[in-house]
């Protein structure tokens, strides 16, 4: 089970994680690299405006691509299975990176585009079906522990690509080209490693109806003597079910039975783009400024950010089956509102006294341990869980699709909130923490041990009241 987790997030959410943070570090590369190629084709200098225009579609349309994977990941997870999609998903990631690695020598910008277009699409399968995967073949006393394996996969992308991105590994001007191509090296990894490990048996015995081949891969799964309490129970959900084909996402909006299941996955899933974890990024290189740290020293403390981020998915994996999810969601939420408060304070009052940054400072990294701890982990965990197999497929779709659409607006409309309020537009990602808390106070049960069916059955007292 830890070595699927390994296979599987490799080539998964690692390469969300790792394409985010790398695009980072040869901004100023690819500026020179955009004027260069401007002026030997059009003879004449590329406008300022039209510089900051084509830098804005090579960096976003890396969501653009993502809401487009978001929007493919469930069908080919039906069509293919998990294992398929997850595999055939590397063949986009491999044909980005070449796209991207020739774009300098070729002197084609609109290669690099492409494939970061390219590579979008391959973050959003790979968000889509991962956890889509794991949720299905865990075991119910370890479903938030490798579940968790999606978070910690993304966040130690995160860091990966901020380590290579340094200037004395492949952050120097000649290893841009090389840098973005390098997101090539896990999609081998998956291609190498994944073949070698079974097939979600959910999706075997429910969607395939093939139950030797079920048999099989829970006792490659959870051992020869301890199998069989999972296949009962997948062949109780087989029969709940009674032959249901997986629902297309439209289809979640007009049934009763899960209307609160996908009120959730959506508040909760724009509640986690919407916390402000961005502007803590946005905020930081200016704080650590404040603080008396070197630009040149810099990119080192931003790091620890990422650093962060992986040391709290991996607390949340080792507590999330213990604790439970509720209890950490809502402590992640609630905590995050508090550091808001912290922070609107200290960059109000951030001249005044010399000791008030490094109040910001330990704001911005307590904020992010406890964005780990809750709402950065289990968010995907809990879309696994809210339902079962007909449904699960087109929830993770929806869920995809909001995510990518809060992404990219909170990409185009960040910058003009923190030119309105500056430090108080940390009051707005209070109130939005606070809500959604409440929110998962009211509404979401707790899903720690208990089976798809059982889950399902919670829901059905606020889905249909009395009539349950």
């Amino acid at each position: 089970l830890f070595l699927t987790v390994c296979a599987v997030g490799i080539g998964g959410t690692f390469q969300y994680g790792y394409n985010v943070s790398i695009i980072n570090a040869p901004t100023q590369h690819i500026h020179k690299f955009l004027n260069e190629t401007w002026a030997s084709r059009y003879h004449k200098e590329l406008n300022p405006d039209l510089l900051t225009f084509l830098w804005s579609v090579i960096a976003s349309i890396f969501s653009l691509g993502g809401l487009c994977g978001a929007l493919i990941g469930g069908s080919m997870a039906i069509r293919l299975g998990r294992k398929g999609a997850l595999l055939m998903n590397n063949f986009i990631a491999i044909l980005a990176s070449i796209l991207m690695g020739i774009s300098f020598p070729t002197g084609l910008f609109e290669l690099l585009i492409a494939g970061r277009f390219l590579i979008g699409i391959n973050s959003g399968i790979g968000l889509c079906v991962q956890p889509l995967y794991l949720g299905e073949v865990a075991p119910k006393h370890l479903r938030g522990a490798m579940a968790m394996g999606t978070s910690i996969f993304l966040t130690g992308g995160i860091l990966t690509g901020q380590i290579i991105g340094l200037r004395e590994l492949l952050g120097e001007e000649k290893f841009w080209p090389l840098l973005l191509s390098s997101s090539c090296f896990p999609a081998f990894a998956q291609l190498l490693f994944l073949p070698w490990f079974p097939e979600s048996p959910r999706y075997l015995l429910i969607d395939r109806g093939d139950e030797l081949s079920c048999a099989k891969a829970l006792k490659r799964f959870h051992g020869s003597s301890e199998y069989q309490s999972e296949m009962e129970d997948i062949q109780r959900e087989c029969f709940a079910l009674d032959g249901e084909k997986p629902k297309k996402p439209w289809q979640l909006f007009t049934d009763c039975g899960v209307r609160w299941q996908l009120i959730t996955v959506i508040v909760l899933t724009m509640g986690q783009q919407l916390s402000g974890i961005n502007a803590i990024y946005f905020y930081a290189t200016y704080i650590f400024e404040q603080a008396g740290i070197s630009a040149e020293k810099i990119p080192y403390v931003t790091l620890g950010t990422g650093a962060c981020e992986c040391l709290t998915a991996l607390t949340c994996g080792l507590l999330i089956d213990f604790v439970g999810r509720r209890y950490l969601i809502i402590g992640g939420y609630l905590l995050m509102s508090l550091w808001c408060i912290v922070l609107t304070f200290s960059l109000t009052y951030q001249e005044l006294y010399s000791w008030v940054p490094y109040v910001s400072m330990t704001s911005i990294f307590a904020f992010i341990l406890s964005f780990g701890l809750g709402p950065g982990g289990i968010t995907n965990t809990l879309t696994a869980e809210l339902f079962i197999q007909s449904s699960r497929p087109a929830a993770y779709m929806i869920g995809g699709t909001v995510s990518w659409i809060s992404f990219f607006t909170v990409g185009m409309l960040f910058p003009f909130i923190v030119n309105g309020l500056k430090q108080y537009c940390f009051l707005v990602f209070l109130l939005e923490c606070a809500l959604v808390a409440v929110f998962i106070f009211l509404v979401l049960p707790e899903t720690k041990k208990k089976s798809f069916l059982e889950i399902k059955k919670e829901f059905n007292k606020l889905n249909f009241g009395r009539n349950a």
